[in-house]
This record gives structure tokens, sequence and C-alpha cells, in this order.
């Protein structure tokens, strides 16, 4: 199925025009699509027409990323959520399904901590719950962030080519690094969830294998045998998708289409 863009457009939510592009091949469960850091939504074009067979697809670009512009405003995640959750009562979706990659993980994650009666599914891929889920490499990487170090590079000509404004770019380098520097930990917001959820890690990923199962722990996996009827598994699924990165992984589609459709679709 060809996938083709059936809407896109700006939702004023919180003081952001808050961009957005609709995919869909007809009416369906609506699922919100946060990218990575610095990313687009062009970043989940490899599962775009799987996803879209049968839901309605919302992709979006938070604050100062792609063709949403910067305001006067710090990152937070919590912040991000009430973004999210904003464009959902906006668009009138009622419930909506939620998955966020990396940075937007963090994103995906707060908006069904603090907004559940908006999220009907949760999915994070490749984010943690707390900062020092992180691999120690990974959190020195995310402090030498440098926006002169990085025009020129594939994620700079992405912003370039769709910012409303470029030159704002060392604002997203820089108000990215003050983010990824702040400590949080929600573990006990992840735990007192009642929303269904899917963690999906790579085998090599920017997040050691121990914390996936911490997290999916929280939500009460890995604590038990399912039984010979399934009878005993949890409510959340936690997906390991073999052979590939942190990096990457939103290309390995057919594992992790199937993961995902099979998960929202259940």
């Amino acid at each position: 199925m060809s996938t083709t863009t059936s809407q896109s457009g700006y939702a004023p939510v919180n003081g952001l025009k808050l961009y957005y592009e609709t995919y869909s091949d007809g009416a369906g469960q609506p699922l919100i699509l946060i990218h990575g850091g610095f990313g687009l939504v062009s970043m989940f074009a490899p599962l775009l027409p799987g996803l879209a067979a049968g839901r309605q697809v919302i992709g979006v670009e938070l604050q100062a990323h792609g063709h949403t512009a910067d305001i006067d405003r710090p990152f937070s995640y919590e912040q991000f959520g009430d973004d999210i959750a904003a464009l959902i009562t906006h668009l009138g979706l009622g419930k909506a399904d939620v998955l966020g990659y990396s940075f937007g993980g963090g994103a995906a994650l707060q908006t069904a901590i603090r907004h559940p009666d908006v999220v009907r599914k949760l999915v994070v891929v490749s984010a943690p719950c707390k900062r020092h889920g992180w691999f120690p490499d990974v959190l020195t990487g995310m402090g030498s962030i440098n926006a002169e170090a990085t025009i020129g590079t594939p994620m700079h000509q992405a912003y370039v080519s769709v910012a409303p404004n470029a030159a704002n770019w060392p604002n997203l380098a820089n108000k990215t690094r003050n983010l990824l520097a702040r400590d949080y930990d929600w573990s006990a917001q992840m735990a007192a969830m009642r929303i269904p959820a899917l963690l999906v890690f790579s085998d090599a990923d920017s997040i050691p294998p121990a914390h996936a199962a911490e997290m999916f722990a929280l939500l009460d996996g890995g604590k038990r045998d399912a039984g010979w009827d399934g009878q005993g598994r949890p409510t959340s699924r936690l997906a390991i998708v073999a052979g590939s990165t942190h990096y990457d992984i939103l290309s390995h589609v057919d594992v992790l289409l199937p993961t995902l459709t099979t998960f929202l679709d259940a």
C-alpha cells in the first residue's frame, strides 16, 4: 500500500504552533508518533505504510524540531507530554495510542503519566525511564552536544530543509543538551500506570538490557511464569529487536512492524 500525506497542519497548543502530518488509508484508531532528538516525522518513513493500514497515524514535530518553530520556553519532557495531550484534544481524537522513539520516548512516557485520560496504549522505543538508564558513555556524549560541530551533518541538513528559521539550530542544540543533562527517575510513576505498554529495545542499544528488564518489571512483567494457557502474562509487553542498534532500530521493519501492530491491534 502506498501511503500519502492526507493532512498536515499546525495545532495551536500551549503557545506553540505544533506541526503534524496525518497518514491514513481511512478511518481507524489514532496513533501519535514522536521522533527522536533532532528528528523529523520522516524518521518513521520505513514504518509509515504498514502503520497507516487501518489506523490514523499522526506524526508530530516537537518544539524547535523540524517545521515547528521554537518559542521562549526551555525543553522538558513534562512539557512535551502536555503538548502531545493538547494536540490529541485539539484534533478531537478522544484517546490515542502514543509511540515515542528515544528522545520522543520520554515525551511519550510523560504523556501517559500526566494525561492517562487521552492515551489508550503506549509504545516506548529505545528510551529509559530514568536518566541513568543510559550507558555512562552515552550520557557523556549527550553532555558534549555542540551546535557548531553538527553543522553539515545529515540531521542538520534535514533540519535546515524544513525549519521556519534555520538560524535557530544552536537553540535546538543547546536546549537539547540542557534537557539531557537534567536528572530524572520516573520509576514510581511508571509503576503506577494502568495503560497497556509495549517496551521495545535493540539488543545493542544505548540502554543496557538490564534496564529494559527493570522497566518491564515496573509494569508487572517478568515476575512469573505465564502458564500453559498464558493467563499469567502481564498486560504490557517487552520486545528486543535482534541485530539492531539504538540508531537503526526503526529500519528493522520486518521485525518491528508486526511487533507494533500485533500489540496495537490486540
